[in-house]
C-alpha cells in the first residue's frame, strides 16, 4: 500500500473514535478522510439480514466432499481476483484494517471488526446500496473499476476503438484489460486476463485440475480441466460448452455438484459494460426440483415465437440445449458473493456459445427462500393492498425468477449493424445494455408465465399469484440501488406499468395494488418496446427510454421510507461450505 494511502486509512480509523481523535486527524493533515460513525455503521449493516444458508449433507457424497474441498479454495481465488478488478488498492486496504482488528481491544476493536465485515460485505470500501459512495475513504470509485485507465472516459474510449477498428475485438473482449501503451501517451491496448492476473489463474488452474481427477464424473471432469485450460489460454469457448453439460453423467457415475467459476457478469464495469468479472458458485443439484422444470427448456422455440415482435427480428437461431438447474448452494466467492446477492443466474453470456449450444438457468433454491421469507414477504405487508397478501407466495416469486432468467436466453443476440456489421446487443447498447436486459428478461419473464398458463402448463390460480408477487418484488429490487441493473430496472418497469394503468397507488393508505385487467397488456406493451430497442440496436433510443422511465417516482420513494425496518437483502453464511473447507485444511 502506499504510504499516503496508508497514513489516510489509519487516520480514518482513527477519526471515528471521538473528538480527540478527530483532533489529532486534523493535525495529521487536511487528507483525513471521511467514515461512518458506529451508529451509522450498524444501520447500513442492519440492511442486510444474516442468514445461514445450510445443505443437508446426505446429499453430497464421500467423493463429492473430497472436490468440493478443492472448489472452494478455487472459489476463494475468484473473490481475489475480483478484489484487485474493483480496487487497486482494496487487498492492502482490507489487509491493512484486519491488522488494525488484531491489535485493536475493547469497544474500538468490536467498531474496527465491523467496519471489516462490511468492507468484505462489499468487497471494497463502496456502499453498493448506496451508489457506490464511498463509506471509508473519500475516494470515488473510478466508474470502468480496474479495467480502464482511471481517466479514461466513455467518449474517449469509443473514439479510440472507432479510429481503430482492427482493435476492437480485443479491446472489446470481456476477459481484457485496457491500458495505456507505456511511452504511448493515450494509445489504448488489451491485456489479457491471463496475464494481469497470471498467478491467481495458476493456482486456481492447479486447484480445479487436482478436483478434476477426485471425480468419476466425466462431464465434470471434462469442465474442470478445460475451465483450468482457459484460466492460462483466456479463451473461454471449449469450457463454456462443457458447462452447458454438467449433470449429463450416467447415474452410476453422476456427481451431485453444480460449480460455476470464471469471468461472467458484467455488472462491475459501470463504464462500458463489457468486462467480465471473476465468481464462483459451488452448489449440490436438487435433481427432483430440475426434472419438474425440464420441461420449459423444450419450449423455447415457442416463446421466441410467441414474443411480441416483428418475426424479422426474433431470433431462432441460438442453439437448443437450455438446461435449468435448481440448486442449493453451498458457497459463493468473488463477483457472486458481493452486496446483493442473486437467487438465479443464467450462463454463459458470451453470444458465440448461446448460437452454438444455448444456455442454462441455474436457481438457488435455499438462497430464493431465505430472500423472499426475510425480506419481500415484509415488504409486501407494508407498503401492498392487503387484499393482495393471500397472493404472495413463494411459488410465484420462485418462478418468475425461473421463467426470468429463461428469458435472457430469448430476443435479439447478435444484431446487424446500420453499416452491415454485427455486433452484439450490449456491444451495440453499451452501457445502458445491463438495465434495460435486466429489464427485459423481467418482463419477457411475466409475459412468458402468462402465456404457459394460458397454455395449461402452469395452473390458472397462478395469474393472481404472479401479478400480486410481481409487484412486491419490485419495491424488494428497487431498494437495491437505482443506479444497480436490477433496481433500475425495476423502477422501468413500475414507472411503465402504473402509467398504463397496471399499478394503482392510493395516497390516502400509502399503499398499491394490481389493475388485473390492464395487467397484461401493459406487460406486452412494455416487453415489445424493450424488444424493439435490443433488435435495432438502438441506443440513443435506449437512452431516452431510461431518461423517461428510469425516474425514481415521489410514492415509491416515500414507501421506500417506510421500509427501514425490512432488510434490503441477506448475508449468507455458508455453514456446510466452512465445514468443508476446514476439514481440507485440517487434513492438509
Amino acid at each position: 500500500m502506499k504510504p499516503k494511502i496508508l497514513l489516510a486509512l489509519l487516520v480514518a480509523l482513527e477519526a471515528c473514535m471521538g473528538a480527540q481523535k478527530r483532533e489529532e486527524a486534523v493535525e495529521l493533515g487536511k487528507n483525513t478522510l471521511s467514515t461512518l460513525s458506529e451508529e451509522e455503521l450498524l444501520a447500513r449493516r442492519a440492511r442486510y439480514a444474516d442468514v445461514t444458508i445450510t445443505v443437508a449433507e446426505d446429499a453430497i457424497s464421500k467423493e463429492d466432499r473430497a472436490v468440493m474441498a478443492d472448489l472452494l479454495r478455487a472459489a476463494q481465488v475468484m473473490t481475489r481476483i475480483f478484489w484487485k478488478q474493483v480496487s487497486e488498492e482494496g487487498l492492502a486496504l482490507r489487509e491493512t484494517l484486519a491488522n488494525e482488528v488484531k491489535k485493536a481491544n475493547g469497544p474500538r476493536k468490536a467498531y474496527l471488526a465491523a467496519l471489516l465485515d462490511y468492507l468484505d460485505l462489499n468487497a471494497g470500501p463502496w456502499d453498493r446500496l448506496d451508489s457506490d459512495a464511498p463509506f471509508l475513504g473519500s475516494t470515488k470509485k473510478p466508474l470502468g473499476a480496474t479495467f480502464y485507465p482511471p481517466d479514461l472516459t466513455r467518449e474517449a474510449f469509443n473514439a479510440y476503438v472507432a479510429a481503430h477498428p482492427s482493435e476492437r475485438e480485443a479491446l472489446e473482449s470481456p476477459f481484457t484489460v485496457v491500458r495505456y501503451k507505456e511511452g504511448g501517451g493515450r494509445v489504448l491496448h488489451a491485456v489479457p486476463y491471463s496475464e494481469v492476473y497470471r498467478a491467481d489463474l495458476e493456482e486456481a488452474a492447479s486447484l480445479l485440475r487436482s478436483a478434476a481427477k477426485k471425480t468419476r464424473d466425466p462431464a465434470l471432469a471434462r469442465f474442470l480441466t478445460a475451465r483450468a485450460d482457459a484460466f492460462l489460454s483466456n479463451d473461454y469457448f471449449d469450457s463454456d460448452v462443457a458447462w452447458l453439460d454438467l449433470g449429463s453423467a450416467p447415474a452410476d457415475v453422476a456427481s451431485a455438484i453444480e460449480v460455476t467459476i470464471g469471468p461472467y457478469e458484467v455488472y462491475e464495469d459501470g463504464l462500458m459494460n463489457l468486462k467480465a468479472a471473476f465468481e464462483a458458485f459451488v452448489a449440490v443439484r436438487d435433481e427432483a426440483s430440475s426434472r419438474e422444470l425440464a420441461a420449459v427448456a423444450q419450449m423455447l422455440d415457442e416463446l421466441e415465437a410467441n414474443l411480441p415482435l416483428d418475426d424479422r427480428h426474433k431470433n431462432f437461431s441460438r442453439g437448443k440445449a437450455s438446461p435449468i438447474v435448481v440448486v442449493n448452494l453451498v458457497f459463493a466467492g468473488g463477483d457472486a458473493a458481493k452486496g446483493v446477492q442473486t437467487t438465479a443466474y443464467n450462463l454463459p453470456n458470451d453470444e458465440k456459445v448461446r448460437s452454438v449450444k444455448g444456455s442454462k438457468k441455474v436457481m438457488l433454491k435455499n438462497v430464493g427462500e431465505a430472500k423472499f421469507n426475510k425480506s419481500l414477504v415484509p415488504i409486501a405487508k407494508t407498503v401492498m393492498d392487503q387484499k393482495l397478501m393471500p397472493f404472495i407466495v413463494f411459488d410465484a416469486y420462485f418462478n418468475h425468477v425461473l421463467m426470468h432468467e429463461v428469458s435472457h436466453g430469448l430476443g435479439p443476440g447478435i444484431i446487424t449493424a446500420p453499416d452491415g456489421s454485427k455486433r452484439t446487443v450490449n456491444q451495440a447498447l453499451r452501457e445502458t445494455y445491463s438495465h434495460l436486459e435486466e429489464c427485459k428478461a423481467d418482463v419477457l419473464g411475466v409475459w412468458n408465465t402468462l402465456y404457459l398458463i394460458r397454455k395449461g402448463f402452469f395452473p390458472a390460480d397462478l395469474e393472481q399469484r404472479l401479478e400480486a408477487t410481481f409487484l412486491a418484488g419490485i419495491f424488494r429490487s428497487v431498494r437495491f440501488g437505482v443506479e444497480e441493473a436490477h433496481g433500475k430496472a425495476n423502477i422501468i418497469e413500475f414507472n411503465y406499468l402504473k402509467r398504463q394503468g397496471a399499478f394503482t397507488y392510493d395516497p390516502a393508505t400509502g399503499r398499491f395494488g394490481v389493475v388485473h385487467e390492464r395487467f397484461e397488456p401493459a406487460i406486452r406493451a412494455l416487453a415489445h418496446d424493450l424488444l424493439v430497442i435490443q433488435a435495432e440496436g438502438d441506443y440513443t433510443g435506449a437512452q431516452k427510454f431510461l431518461d423517461e422511465y428510469g425516474r425514481m417516482p415521489p410514492e415509491v420513494s416515500w414507501a421506500l421510507g417506510r421500509l427501514a425496518h425490512v432488510p434490503v437483502d441477506i448475508r449468507p453464511h455458508y455453514e456446510l461450505g466452512e465445514k468443508l473447507a476446514h476439514e481440507h485444511h485440517d487434513a492438509k
